[in-house]
């Protein structure tokens, strides 16, 4: 038997009340702006629309609300995730509830896609860098965070990074003809350019000074060199022609 392949076994009972779990975190994230509309109601008789004031203040109190809303569900997941240490580590883990690595995987990603989805929309670098660092994510100074990672416990950046749009860094892999998820980390050096549209995938390495270009597929477990620029699929080393 491959060393890949795992016995099939039945699923745990506690994982069919699994997705009650992220569903109470979001819940607690709804408790700070419950307590902020009840001091509306009770204590400022906001929303009896008493007034025409109260009509015109309306969507400008709706949108505050949404606003409000997002942050608090933000900063309160992310805040549990930090709080419990929930991450997960390298290697290849059995794609089953009966491994801890995976679950662990799995609600991170029931609370994280959600708001890194909204992130992907809006431009709020400052708040995205500090989500992102809640979930376990190692990021230097004067770096730019734009795209996607989409495993931010197993992603370190280093210092003055750019990493451009629609950019995607994976730190997994699914093999589900063996039923197995392969994890393992990205670690991107000082003053980096990773192009948009570029895929890094895991165990990926980028020395300092690195630049991958717009669209580049860097391989899974690549090692590129200090100073050097990559591009293409996958990604090679560009080297620059003597001049005649």
């Amino acid at each position: 038997m491959s060393e890949y392949e795992w016995k099939k076994k039945s699923r745990p009972l506690w994982s069919y009340v699994f997705s009650l779990i992220p569903s109470l975190i979001f819940i607690v994230g709804l408790i700070p702006v419950i307590i902020v509309f009840y001091f509306f109601y009770r204590y400022l008789h906001f929303f009896e629309f008493s007034t025409l004031w109260h009509f015109l203040l309306l969507p400008f109190i709706a949108y505050c609300g949404a606003v409000f809303l997002f942050l608090s569900e933000l900063y309160i997941t992310g805040g549990i995730i930090r709080l419990f240490n929930i991450t997960y580590k390298p290697g290849t883990h059995q794609y089953s509830f009966r491994n801890k690595e995976t679950v662990k995987w799995t609600l991170v990603c029931v609370l994280y896609t959600p708001f890194r989805k909204f992130l992907e929309i809006f431009p709020l670098g400052r708040i995205k860098q500090t989500y992102l660092r809640f979930l376990g994510m190692k990021i230097g100074r004067n770096s730019l965070v734009g795209g996607v990672i989409k495993d931010p416990c197993l992603t370190e950046f280093g210092s003055n990074i750019t990493m451009g749009e629609y950019a995607i860094i994976y730190g997994h892999i699914h093999n589900m003809q063996y039923e197995t998820i392969f994890m393992d980390k990205i670690k991107v050096g000082n003053n980096c350019v990773i192009g948009a549209g570029a895929i890094i995938m895991p165990g990926v390495i980028l020395e300092d000074d690195v630049v991958v270009a717009a669209g580049a597929l860097v391989t899974k477990g690549q090692v590129l060199a200090k100073g050097k620029t990559y591009a293409g699929i996958p990604a090679k080393e560009i080297v620059k022609k003597p001049m005649e």
